[in-house]
């Protein structure tokens, strides 16, 4: 039985969304290729819902002048405002417009009006990585394609840590694939700055929780080591490593570090895993040494 908690607004649903009209839209600048922008409701054309989740929608639409085709994420205020996320919304935004990475999906701005926030943000055209995973041979991928996706997941990482920025939600549900189907970290909601002091927020989804954050510790940036190593193990076996019927054995597994790798995983991934899901943060192998180790190397250039 898997854990999977919407931590973030993920949820799938078969209930397709109402496409926004237009009201007294809030004209908020933003910024694309280093200039200054305004935008509004009226400057997209809207097209098909993408995805639903528990406080709003995400669209494909047009920028009408440059016919740049985006996606357009959609809040609803008082969805935010019931469950007093004003704060991580705002943070959000500020974080994910702030990176540049050809494995983060881009902000280019945003706007609101009286009644809801817009995003825009990068098309990923591939769609989900967790569609991809759920839809592959036992719901596992090639070793190839792992390897590729973790290597520029890790990338992706190392340049959000060396900005003291903490994702903190690493999970397929999260990622999705451009054109080329490179991988894009999606979803910056519960993503945090570390300005040099340890967190204690308990935040993310449980399968991919660290020891640390399990047992209340304070903890830095090395929770998303873990959630890597979590990620490349389901991305090989289909499921993720501490997977339990209940949350109580699974928070127990989680802070021993107990489990197993299935045999038909090559050695070289089984050191990785390893290495990632060390129950003590200091001793998790750094994200540098992720990129140079050989099974990532073998694969990171490979075909996806």
């Amino acid at each position: 039985m898997s854990h999977r908690a919407a931590s973030s607004d993920n949820k799938r649903t078969e209930t397709q969304p109402k496409r926004p009209s237009s009201t007294n839209t809030k004209e908020t600048a933003g910024r694309a290729n280093g200039e200054k922008r305004v935008w509004s409701l009226n400057s997209f054309d809207i097209g098909r819902p993408l995805g639903k989740g528990k406080f709003g929608n995400v669209y494909l639409a047009r920028e009408k002048t440059s016919k740049f085709v985006v996606a357009l994420k959609v809040l609803f205020k008082r969805a935010v405002k019931e469950n007093k996320i004003e704060h991580q919304v705002t943070r959000e935004i500020e974080i994910q417009c702030s990176l540049k990475h050809p494995n983060i999906l881009r902000m280019f701005g945003y706007f609101h009006d009286e009644s809801r926030i817009y995003m825009i943000l990068e098309y990923a055209p591939k769609g989900a990585v967790y569609a991809k995973l759920l839809s592959s041979p036992n719901k596992r991928f090639s070793e190839e394609t792992a390897g590729a996706y973790i290597g520029q997941v890790a990338d992706a990482l190392q340049y959000c840590h060396s900005r003291n920025i903490i994702h903190r939600d690493i999970k397929p549900e999260n990622l999705l694939l451009g054109v080329n189907e490179e991988i894009k970290i999606a979803d910056f909601g519960w993503s945090v700055r570390n300005q040099s002091d340890r967190r204690t927020t308990l935040c993310g989804t449980l399968d991919y929780l660290s020891p640390e954050m399990i047992l209340g510790e304070t903890y830095d940036e090395k929770v998303d080591l873990w959630s890597l190593g979590v990620l490349c193990f389901e991305f090989l076996v289909g499921k993720p490593p501490f997977e339990t019927s209940n949350s109580n054995n699974l928070c127990k597994n989680i802070s021993e570090g107990e489990f197993k790798i299935p045999p038909y995983v090559s050695d070289d991934a089984k050191d990785l895993i390893r290495r990632l899901l060390v129950t003590e943060s200091k001793y998790r192998i750094a994200l540098n040494s992720v990129l140079k180790h050989p099974w990532i190397l073998k694969h990171r250039a490979g075909k996806v």
